[in-house]
């Protein structure tokens, strides 16, 4: 049975809806037993066959985090020290979600999982710190680094942008800043392929790896494609609202953010046997799709 921390998340619903579709057998668990009582996740684990702990909590707020760095810090460092611990002590290999906001941004070509992280902000930093937790405490343990992420289950920025064009003239969207947008399909797909061929009795060795869809774009670029979809798909009322790119500078906000941070995937390619799905074909598929949430976009 696979134990899903943070099973009420944006990715963590994503990823027992996945399971479910796998029939893979698993557990959830969200606030009510807190990553920052390691007796309370002890006691959760006693007395069930866990056999794979995967992490998807965490303080996201990156703006937020810039001005309540001890809460941030204790979500993003202390639990996952505990998860991990945790993890040792069931004998179980446990997955761990971080961030593209491990780097500073300076790249300028696809970052490799060994190349140097120089976080720039509260939140990068307190997910640097997780990661780091996560590597003294367990034995046998996947850090799964990913980007610009977006799903069915929470606020993202897909939903921001038609909720935001369906009721203004125009918006801005900054368009010096690159990275790779990124579906929790895509996510939960590699997390479920890595915990299934490790159940099965496969090999995949531990470490860090790079999960995003493929392609790179800016965020600009990516409201442009979701204004096309979305006026395809019938749920942007408002065709005329115009988009207007602006420079980091002209929208201010409390964190820094990575100028670059496109991630090289090609290490969890190789080590699945995959190819990861091309950015725009899920935007699409997002915005189409049955489970597409409208009531967020009105």
């Amino acid at each position: 049975m696979v134990w899903v921390i943070g099973c009420n998340g944006m990715l963590g619903r994503q990823l027992c809806h996945t399971f479910e579709e796998k029939n893979l057998p698993y557990t959830g668990t969200d606030s009510s037993v807190s990553i920052l009582d390691y007796i309370a996740l002890e006691n959760f684990a006693s007395g069930k066959e866990i056999s794979f702990i995967v992490n998807c909590a965490a303080y996201t707020a990156v703006d937020k985090a810039e001005t309540d760095a001890d809460f941030a810090r204790a979500l993003n460092e202390e639990g996952p020290q505990n998860i991990a611990r945790i993890s040792k002590k069931i004998g179980c290999p446990l997955i761990h979600i971080s961030t593209d906001y491990v780097f500073d941004g300076t790249a300028s070509s696809p970052i490799r999982e060994d190349e140097e992280i120089n976080p720039i902000g509260v939140y990068g930093k307190t997910k640097a710190e997780g990661e780091k937790a996560v590597i003294a405490e367990s034995e046998d343990f996947y850090i799964l680094r990913t980007a610009w992420l977006y799903g069915f289950y929470g606020n993202n920025f897909i939903y921001t942008m038609i909720r935001a064009m369906n009721s203004r003239e125009s918006v801005r969207v900054v368009s010096d800043q690159r990275g790779s947008p990124t579906d929790c399909r895509t996510l939960s797909s590699v997390i479920f392929s890595i915990v299934q061929k490790r159940l099965s009795g496969g090999k995949i060795p531990g470490g860090i790896y790079h999960v995003t869809d493929s392609g790179e774009t800016t965020w600009f670029d990516f409201a442009c494609e979701i204004k096309k979809n979305a006026l395809e798909a019938g749920i942007l009322m408002n065709e005329n609202c115009a988009i207007n790119p602006c420079i980091t500078e002209d929208y201010p906000s409390r964190a820094k953010r990575p100028a670059f941070s496109v991630l090289d995937t090609s290490k969890i390619q190789q080590a699945l046997g995959i190819n990861l799905p091309f950015w725009k074909e899920n935007v699409k598929y997002f915005i189409h799709s049955a489970h597409f949430d409208k009531i967020r976009v009105q």
